[in-house]
């Protein structure tokens, strides 16, 4: 026996048919005493999430444009909703009280956090839980910075008291008492703070999917799933690109050393992917956790014979993108090159007056610019201290006829990244699943 945190996301909470799926859930899981729900997602491909509803409310308000029709849309579904459940939360008159604040132009944050609101409401009463308003017990300050450990005092305090509850994720309050949400990932990081503060012995984030993959099924077909993983190999795939949890979600579970389930609302059965502090071991002989990455980079490359004896080169070169607002993701070097690798979506529009730097204050002897590179990286804990595992991914992309325009290996061993052109990008990871997975 333990406690256990579960957070339920749009399309978990999308409809009273899901919603039983939740109520079933946990009803096979007398662990779960606290749970954390999003606002309604979509029901089908062509349907709208209520929270893109509200901030089309706020939008047309802001034109000075009709909202009511759209407004009714989300009446309409939650009080079928409530119906169709079976519970009495006032959900009528809830929904008036919101439509007045619209009137009165209230921020943004406000109405964008009612779905949550309205839809942990719902949920509470149809679990027979405990209705636990996110604006009490998440705290900011008066300028918006989330006050973390306030936070988690407050969740402490009162969470304490209720045996079962519900807490609608994705805002929180300011001192003053105002609305304030999150910027991105709210919902999971309302579940992850709550797991925090509780001392959970597993955060449950219960989603439409049965976990990650090895690679993207888009890409590869019929990828491996994985059955478990370590925050920082997530962290890794998840800034390559892959579709994982944000680092912001995961952070206050990480903290407290509390695992993390990735689970499918839809197919309760499966395991899901276990998030936790150490990497796992690899069954049958797999050294490797995840490949993902991304396309659309740009490598500048700057020769220079005398460079081994300047003084702060890289130091010019990095000041040089800072004041053009760019970002490096990477710097191969060698004797006399070095390299940055940019995104090209951040440099677009400013190449020109980056190179026209480069060669006032770097006085390179050449300047080699590649504009179509896609970056891939192959992690897991296992490739650490493993002969022949770089031999491995090279002898695949040169069998798959890929040419390396870029090789970077971290300290740690965890990952290896390589530079491919565009249109190498699925043929390269389809090349590097099928020699490392089979």
């Amino acid at each position: 026996m333990g406690i256990k945190v579960a957070k339920f996301g749009g399309s978990s909470v999308a409809d009273a048919i899901q919603i039983n799926k939740i109520k079933n859930i946990i009803a096979e899981d007398d662990d779960i005493k606290y749970v954390v729900v999003s606002a309604p997602g979509k029901r089908f491909s062509e349907d709208t999430k209520v929270t893109d509803l509200l901030y089309l409310c706020r939008t047309h308000i802001e034109h000075k444009l009709a909202y009511e029709q759209i407004f009714q849309v989300i009446c309409d579904r939650y009080l079928s909703m409530e119906s169709s459940l079976g519970v009495d939360v006032g959900m009528k008159e809830e929904l008036e009280q919101i439509r007045k604040n619209i009137n009165a132009e209230t921020p943004v944050d406000y109405i964008a956090s009612r779905g949550e609101y309205l839809n942990a409401k719902l949920i509470a009463a149809y679990l027979g839980f405990e209705f636990v308003d996110a604006a009490k017990v998440v705290k900011f300050n008066d300028k918006g910075k989330f006050m973390e450990e306030r936070t988690n005092e407050e969740l402490e305090k009162v969470l304490s008291g209720c045996d079962k509850a519900v807490i609608p994720g994705f805002y929180g309050s300011r001192i003053d008492g105002s609305i304030k949400t999150f910027s991105r990932g709210g919902s999971d990081i309302t579940g992850a703070l709550v797991a925090r503060a509780v001392k959970a012995d597993v955060y449950e984030n219960w989603t439409d999917v049965s976990g990650f993959l090895v690679a993207d099924p888009r890409i590869v077909d019929n990828p491996k799933p994985i059955s478990r993983i370590s925050y920082r190999e997530l962290r890794e795939l998840a800034y390559m690109g892959a579709s994982v949890l944000h680092e912001d979600a995961i952070y206050p579970a990480k903290v407290a050393n509390i695992p993390i389930n990735i689970r499918n609302t839809n197919r309760p059965q499966d395991p899901g992917t276990m998030i936790t502090s150490k990497p796992a071991k690899l069954e049958d002989g797999q050294i490797i956790s995840g490949i993902a990455g991304s396309k659309d980079f740009t490598s500048i490359t700057v020769y220079n014979s005398h460079m081994i004896g300047q003084k702060g080169f890289i130091r010019k070169m990095a000041g040089i993108l800072e004041d053009h607002d760019v970002t490096i993701e990477h710097i191969p070097s060698g004797i006399e090159t070095v390299s940055v690798v940019l995104n090209n979506k951040i440099v677009e529009g400013k190449m020109e007056e980056i190179l026209e730097e480069f060669d006032r204050q770097l006085k390179p002897e050449a300047l080699d610019v590649v504009t179509d590179m896609a970056l891939i990286a192959t992690v897991g804990a296992g490739m650490a201290m493993r002969k022949g595992t770089s031999a491995k991914l090279f002898t695949a992309l040169a069998n798959a006829d890929v040419n390396i325009r870029m090789i970077d290996q971290g300290s740690s061993e965890m990952n290896i990244i390589v530079g491919v052109a565009n249109k190498d990008f699925e043929k390269a990871i389809r090349a590097i699943y099928k020699a490392f997975i089979g």
